[in-house]
């Protein structure tokens, strides 16, 4: 019972300390001029995704409203910080000859290679080998996933890519459009997901970005209306996080996926950031 205690403790107080890191960064970002690209900006969030990273047992329900709160504008800054660098990344990249080539240039592109490995297993896993149609969800100026997917894993899959910021498409088309066989394949379309409806039926398999519905009510009602228009036995691909990791992206919680058919959940511990839930719409 006393090392019970003892081990609490000890976890009470890595937890208070990662906490007291975590607000300490948050201070810091703030009171940046700007969330472009930068030495400055870059540091900061290095640092942030590194104290994240590791497993964690920490309860982001029981945290105070503060630091509630202090979470939900993390989640936004580093949002709108990791659209900057991917907007600078893809109009960088479409300057060079063979853009479609030189995708490795971006900084994280490795962590998108690894993610698009595991979520490509998870769907062949599950019957899920070559869908004729994709819809991706927040795809943003450096579509990588739908790149890697539709490259590498599924050279056949047509992909409409839904993004509510027409210079994010304005940017990925134009990374596209070297390339006369993938832009024959991959579309991309102004829209909110909100009020994309019937379309939603055509495809296979829908992948929801992580940061398509920034809070939990948000996704509860996204989710909801994807689950409507979608057809029946269609797949649903949704990323999220699990312990500390809750501090960079919105967690997609259980109630958010009633109607579904959760049919796995992946939980990476290296520096792949988010999890990976893959569901179903029932066939009624």
């Amino acid at each position: 019972m006393a090392s019970l205690q003892q081990s609490t403790l000890k976890t009470d107080a890595s937890t208070e300390l990662l906490i007291a890191h975590i607000v300490q960064i948050h201070a810091s970002v703030c009171k940046l001029e700007s969330l472009r690209p930068s030495k400055q900006v870059n540091t900061l969030l290095t640092h942030l995704v590194k104290l994240c990273i590791p497993p964690s047992s920490i309860d982001m329900t029981a945290l105070p409203e503060e630091t509630q709160l202090i979470r939900q504008s993390l989640i936004t800054l580093c949002g709108k910080a990791e659209g900057l660098l991917e907007l600078e990344f893809s109009t960088f990249l479409s300057k060079l000859p063979q853009p479609l080539h030189n995708l490795n240039l971006f900084p994280y592109y490795g962590n998108y290679v690894k993610l698009a490995n595991l979520e490509y297993r998870i769907l062949s896993d599950n019957g899920v080998v070559q869908p004729k149609k994709v819809a991706f969800i927040g795809s943003g100026p450096l579509p990588l996933s739908t790149l890697i997917l539709a490259t590498h894993h599924m050279k056949s899959t047509c992909f409409d890519n839904f993004d509510i910021d027409e210079a994010a498409n304005a940017a990925a088309r134009q990374l596209v459009a070297s390339d006369n066989e993938l832009q024959r394949r991959v579309k991309f379309h102004t829209q909110d997901v909100m009020e994309v409806r019937d379309k939603l039926g055509e495809y296979d398999c829908i992948c929801l970005a992580a940061l398509v519905g920034m809070n939990k009510v948000e996704k509860v009602e996204i989710l909801g209306h994807v689950r409507k228009y979608m057809k029946e036995g269609g797949n649903l691909l949704v990323r999220s996080v699990k312990g500390a990791r809750a501090f960079l992206y919105p967690v997609v919680e259980e109630e958010a996926l009633l109607g579904f058919e959760v049919l796995t959940t992946f939980h990476p511990t290296n520096e792949v950031i988010n999890s990976i839930i893959l569901a179903r719409k029932p066939v009624v």
